[in-house]
């Protein structure tokens, strides 16, 4: 079993922005969420992780940062999706 203590994400609203192109948009990773993408690498490689394939159990104990209540799937897009870019999973 592997354990990682991992930032807080953000928000799927706040990971991904839409950037208008005349009449497209480009959906793009905000600020915040290259950021957080960082630190999840950054914890990765830290802890000598190699790339898991197969069939994995992922489980997540989140500490919240306040007591509003929070949809547990917007938190773990980007939770997920940066794990995957850090080479994890």
């Amino acid at each position: 079993m592997i354990e990682l203590v991992l930032p807080y994400p953000p928000s799927v609203n706040r990971y991904w922005r839409s950037v208008p192109l005349g009449k497209f948009v480009k959906v793009t990773i905000s600020r915040d969420g290259r950021a957080y993408r960082d630190a999840v690498a950054k914890v990765v490689a830290e802890s000598g992780i190699k790339r898991q394939d197969g069939a994995l159990e992922i489980k997540t104990i989140m500490y919240c940062p306040d007591w509003r209540e929070r949809d547990q799937d917007n938190i773990a897009k980007a939770l997920l999706d940066s794990l995957t870019h850090a080479g994890a999973i």
